[in-house]
């Protein structure tokens, strides 16, 4: 049976929502694993019905005009700041993305940085490798315990209450800054303060925001002239949230502790002075990089993109006007 539908991938999604797509289409996928550029793909776009797209895909009316028979632009991932949601509505074109099955592994991954930050993790595993183990002295590598710390949660959403959740374990006092009042987290003992006062309180700042016009740049100078000196900043949200230049200079100034970063503002090009700080931990955007997760966020995309062929409405639709 011949396939009525033409779907472009920007990236190689897992094989779960690949056999999804299958089923219904003739699935064209980038195997590289390296970006397209945007040339590349609107010289593949052409005659497509489908883009399913990745985090770093800027799609653009000038890219969806290079698709005539564009239906679905489908995002693997809970952003989609950078696709044109105004011009793929004008054109008619659904967008969506898939939400919610990333809380449990970016909460994880969250954890993770926090304890690597604050026992040094990543410097003692290169003490090792570089041969400079040869004892273990009383101040060493000294890092900090969890227990009983202040944890800043910036953003309360669902990735931020899973990260308050796991913080009881480790009797950590909680502050979280959001617009809106949030009981489960408030029912751990957890206290809704003012961004400011968050920052100048806590001993470990995490973020987890959306991308907006209000949350760009979040974090700048004057934010981080409030921390502790002997805080840790954590982001796994959105790059833009923090201005790296800031960031930097309030390292070299030693204002904070230190940070770790999975997302990055000109992602995928990370500030040049970051690379070299031994108090920063970076890592290449995985918060949501586990097997479970991947595969649902395939699942996800494949489902709405068929959909939406289909002249369905896909579950997770960005811009529901225009099938009004």
């Amino acid at each position: 049976m011949q396939k009525k539908w033409q779907v472009l991938a920007t990236i190689d999604i897992p094989e779960i929502g690949a056999e999804i797509l299958e089923k219904y289409c003739e699935v064209k996928i980038n195997k590289k694993d390296v970006t397209l550029s945007k040339e590349e793909i609107m010289a593949k776009l052409r005659n497509k019905h489908a883009l399913c797209c990745s985090a770093e895909d800027v799609i653009n009316a000038e890219v969806m005009d290079s698709g005539q028979n564009l239906k679905v632009i489908a995002r693997y991932g809970v952003g989609y700041e950078k696709v044109d949601v105004e011009a793929a509505t004008q054109r008619g074109i659904l967008v969506t993305y898939t939400p919610g099955v990333l809380t449990e592994a970016v909460a994880e991954m969250t954890w993770c940085l926090l304890l690597s930050l604050g026992r040094h993790l990543i410097e003692a595993d290169r003490f090792v490798r570089i041969g400079k183990f040869k004892r273990s002295g009383p101040k060493a590598l000294l890092g900090v315990e969890m227990r009983e710390k202040i944890l800043g949660i910036v953003g309360a959403g669902q990735i931020g209450t899973s990260v308050a959740r796991k913080a009881k374990g480790f009797n950590m006092k909680i502050l979280y800054s959001d617009i809106v009042k949030n009981n489960e987290i408030e029912k751990m003992g957890g206290k809704k303060i003012e961004l400011d006062y968050l920052l100048a309180k806590s001993d470990l700042v995490t973020l987890h925001v959306s991308l907006t016009p209000e949350t760009t740049y979040l974090i700048g100078e004057r934010e981080l002239s409030l921390m502790k000196k002997t805080a840790y900043l954590i982001n796994t949200s959105r790059g833009k949230v923090i201005d790296e230049a800031a960031l930097v200079t309030a390292l070299e100034k030693e204002q904070i502790a230190g940070a770790a970063l999975d997302v990055y503002e000109n992602e995928p090009e990370v500030t040049r002075e970051l690379l070299g700080m031994p108090n920063v931990i970076l890592t290449p955007h995985i918060g949501s990089a586990t097997k479970e997760t991947r595969d649902a966020m395939a699942i996800m995309m494949a489902k709405d993109c068929v959909a939406a062929l289909k002249e369905q409405k896909p579950s997770h639709l960005v811009n529901p006007e225009v099938l009004a």
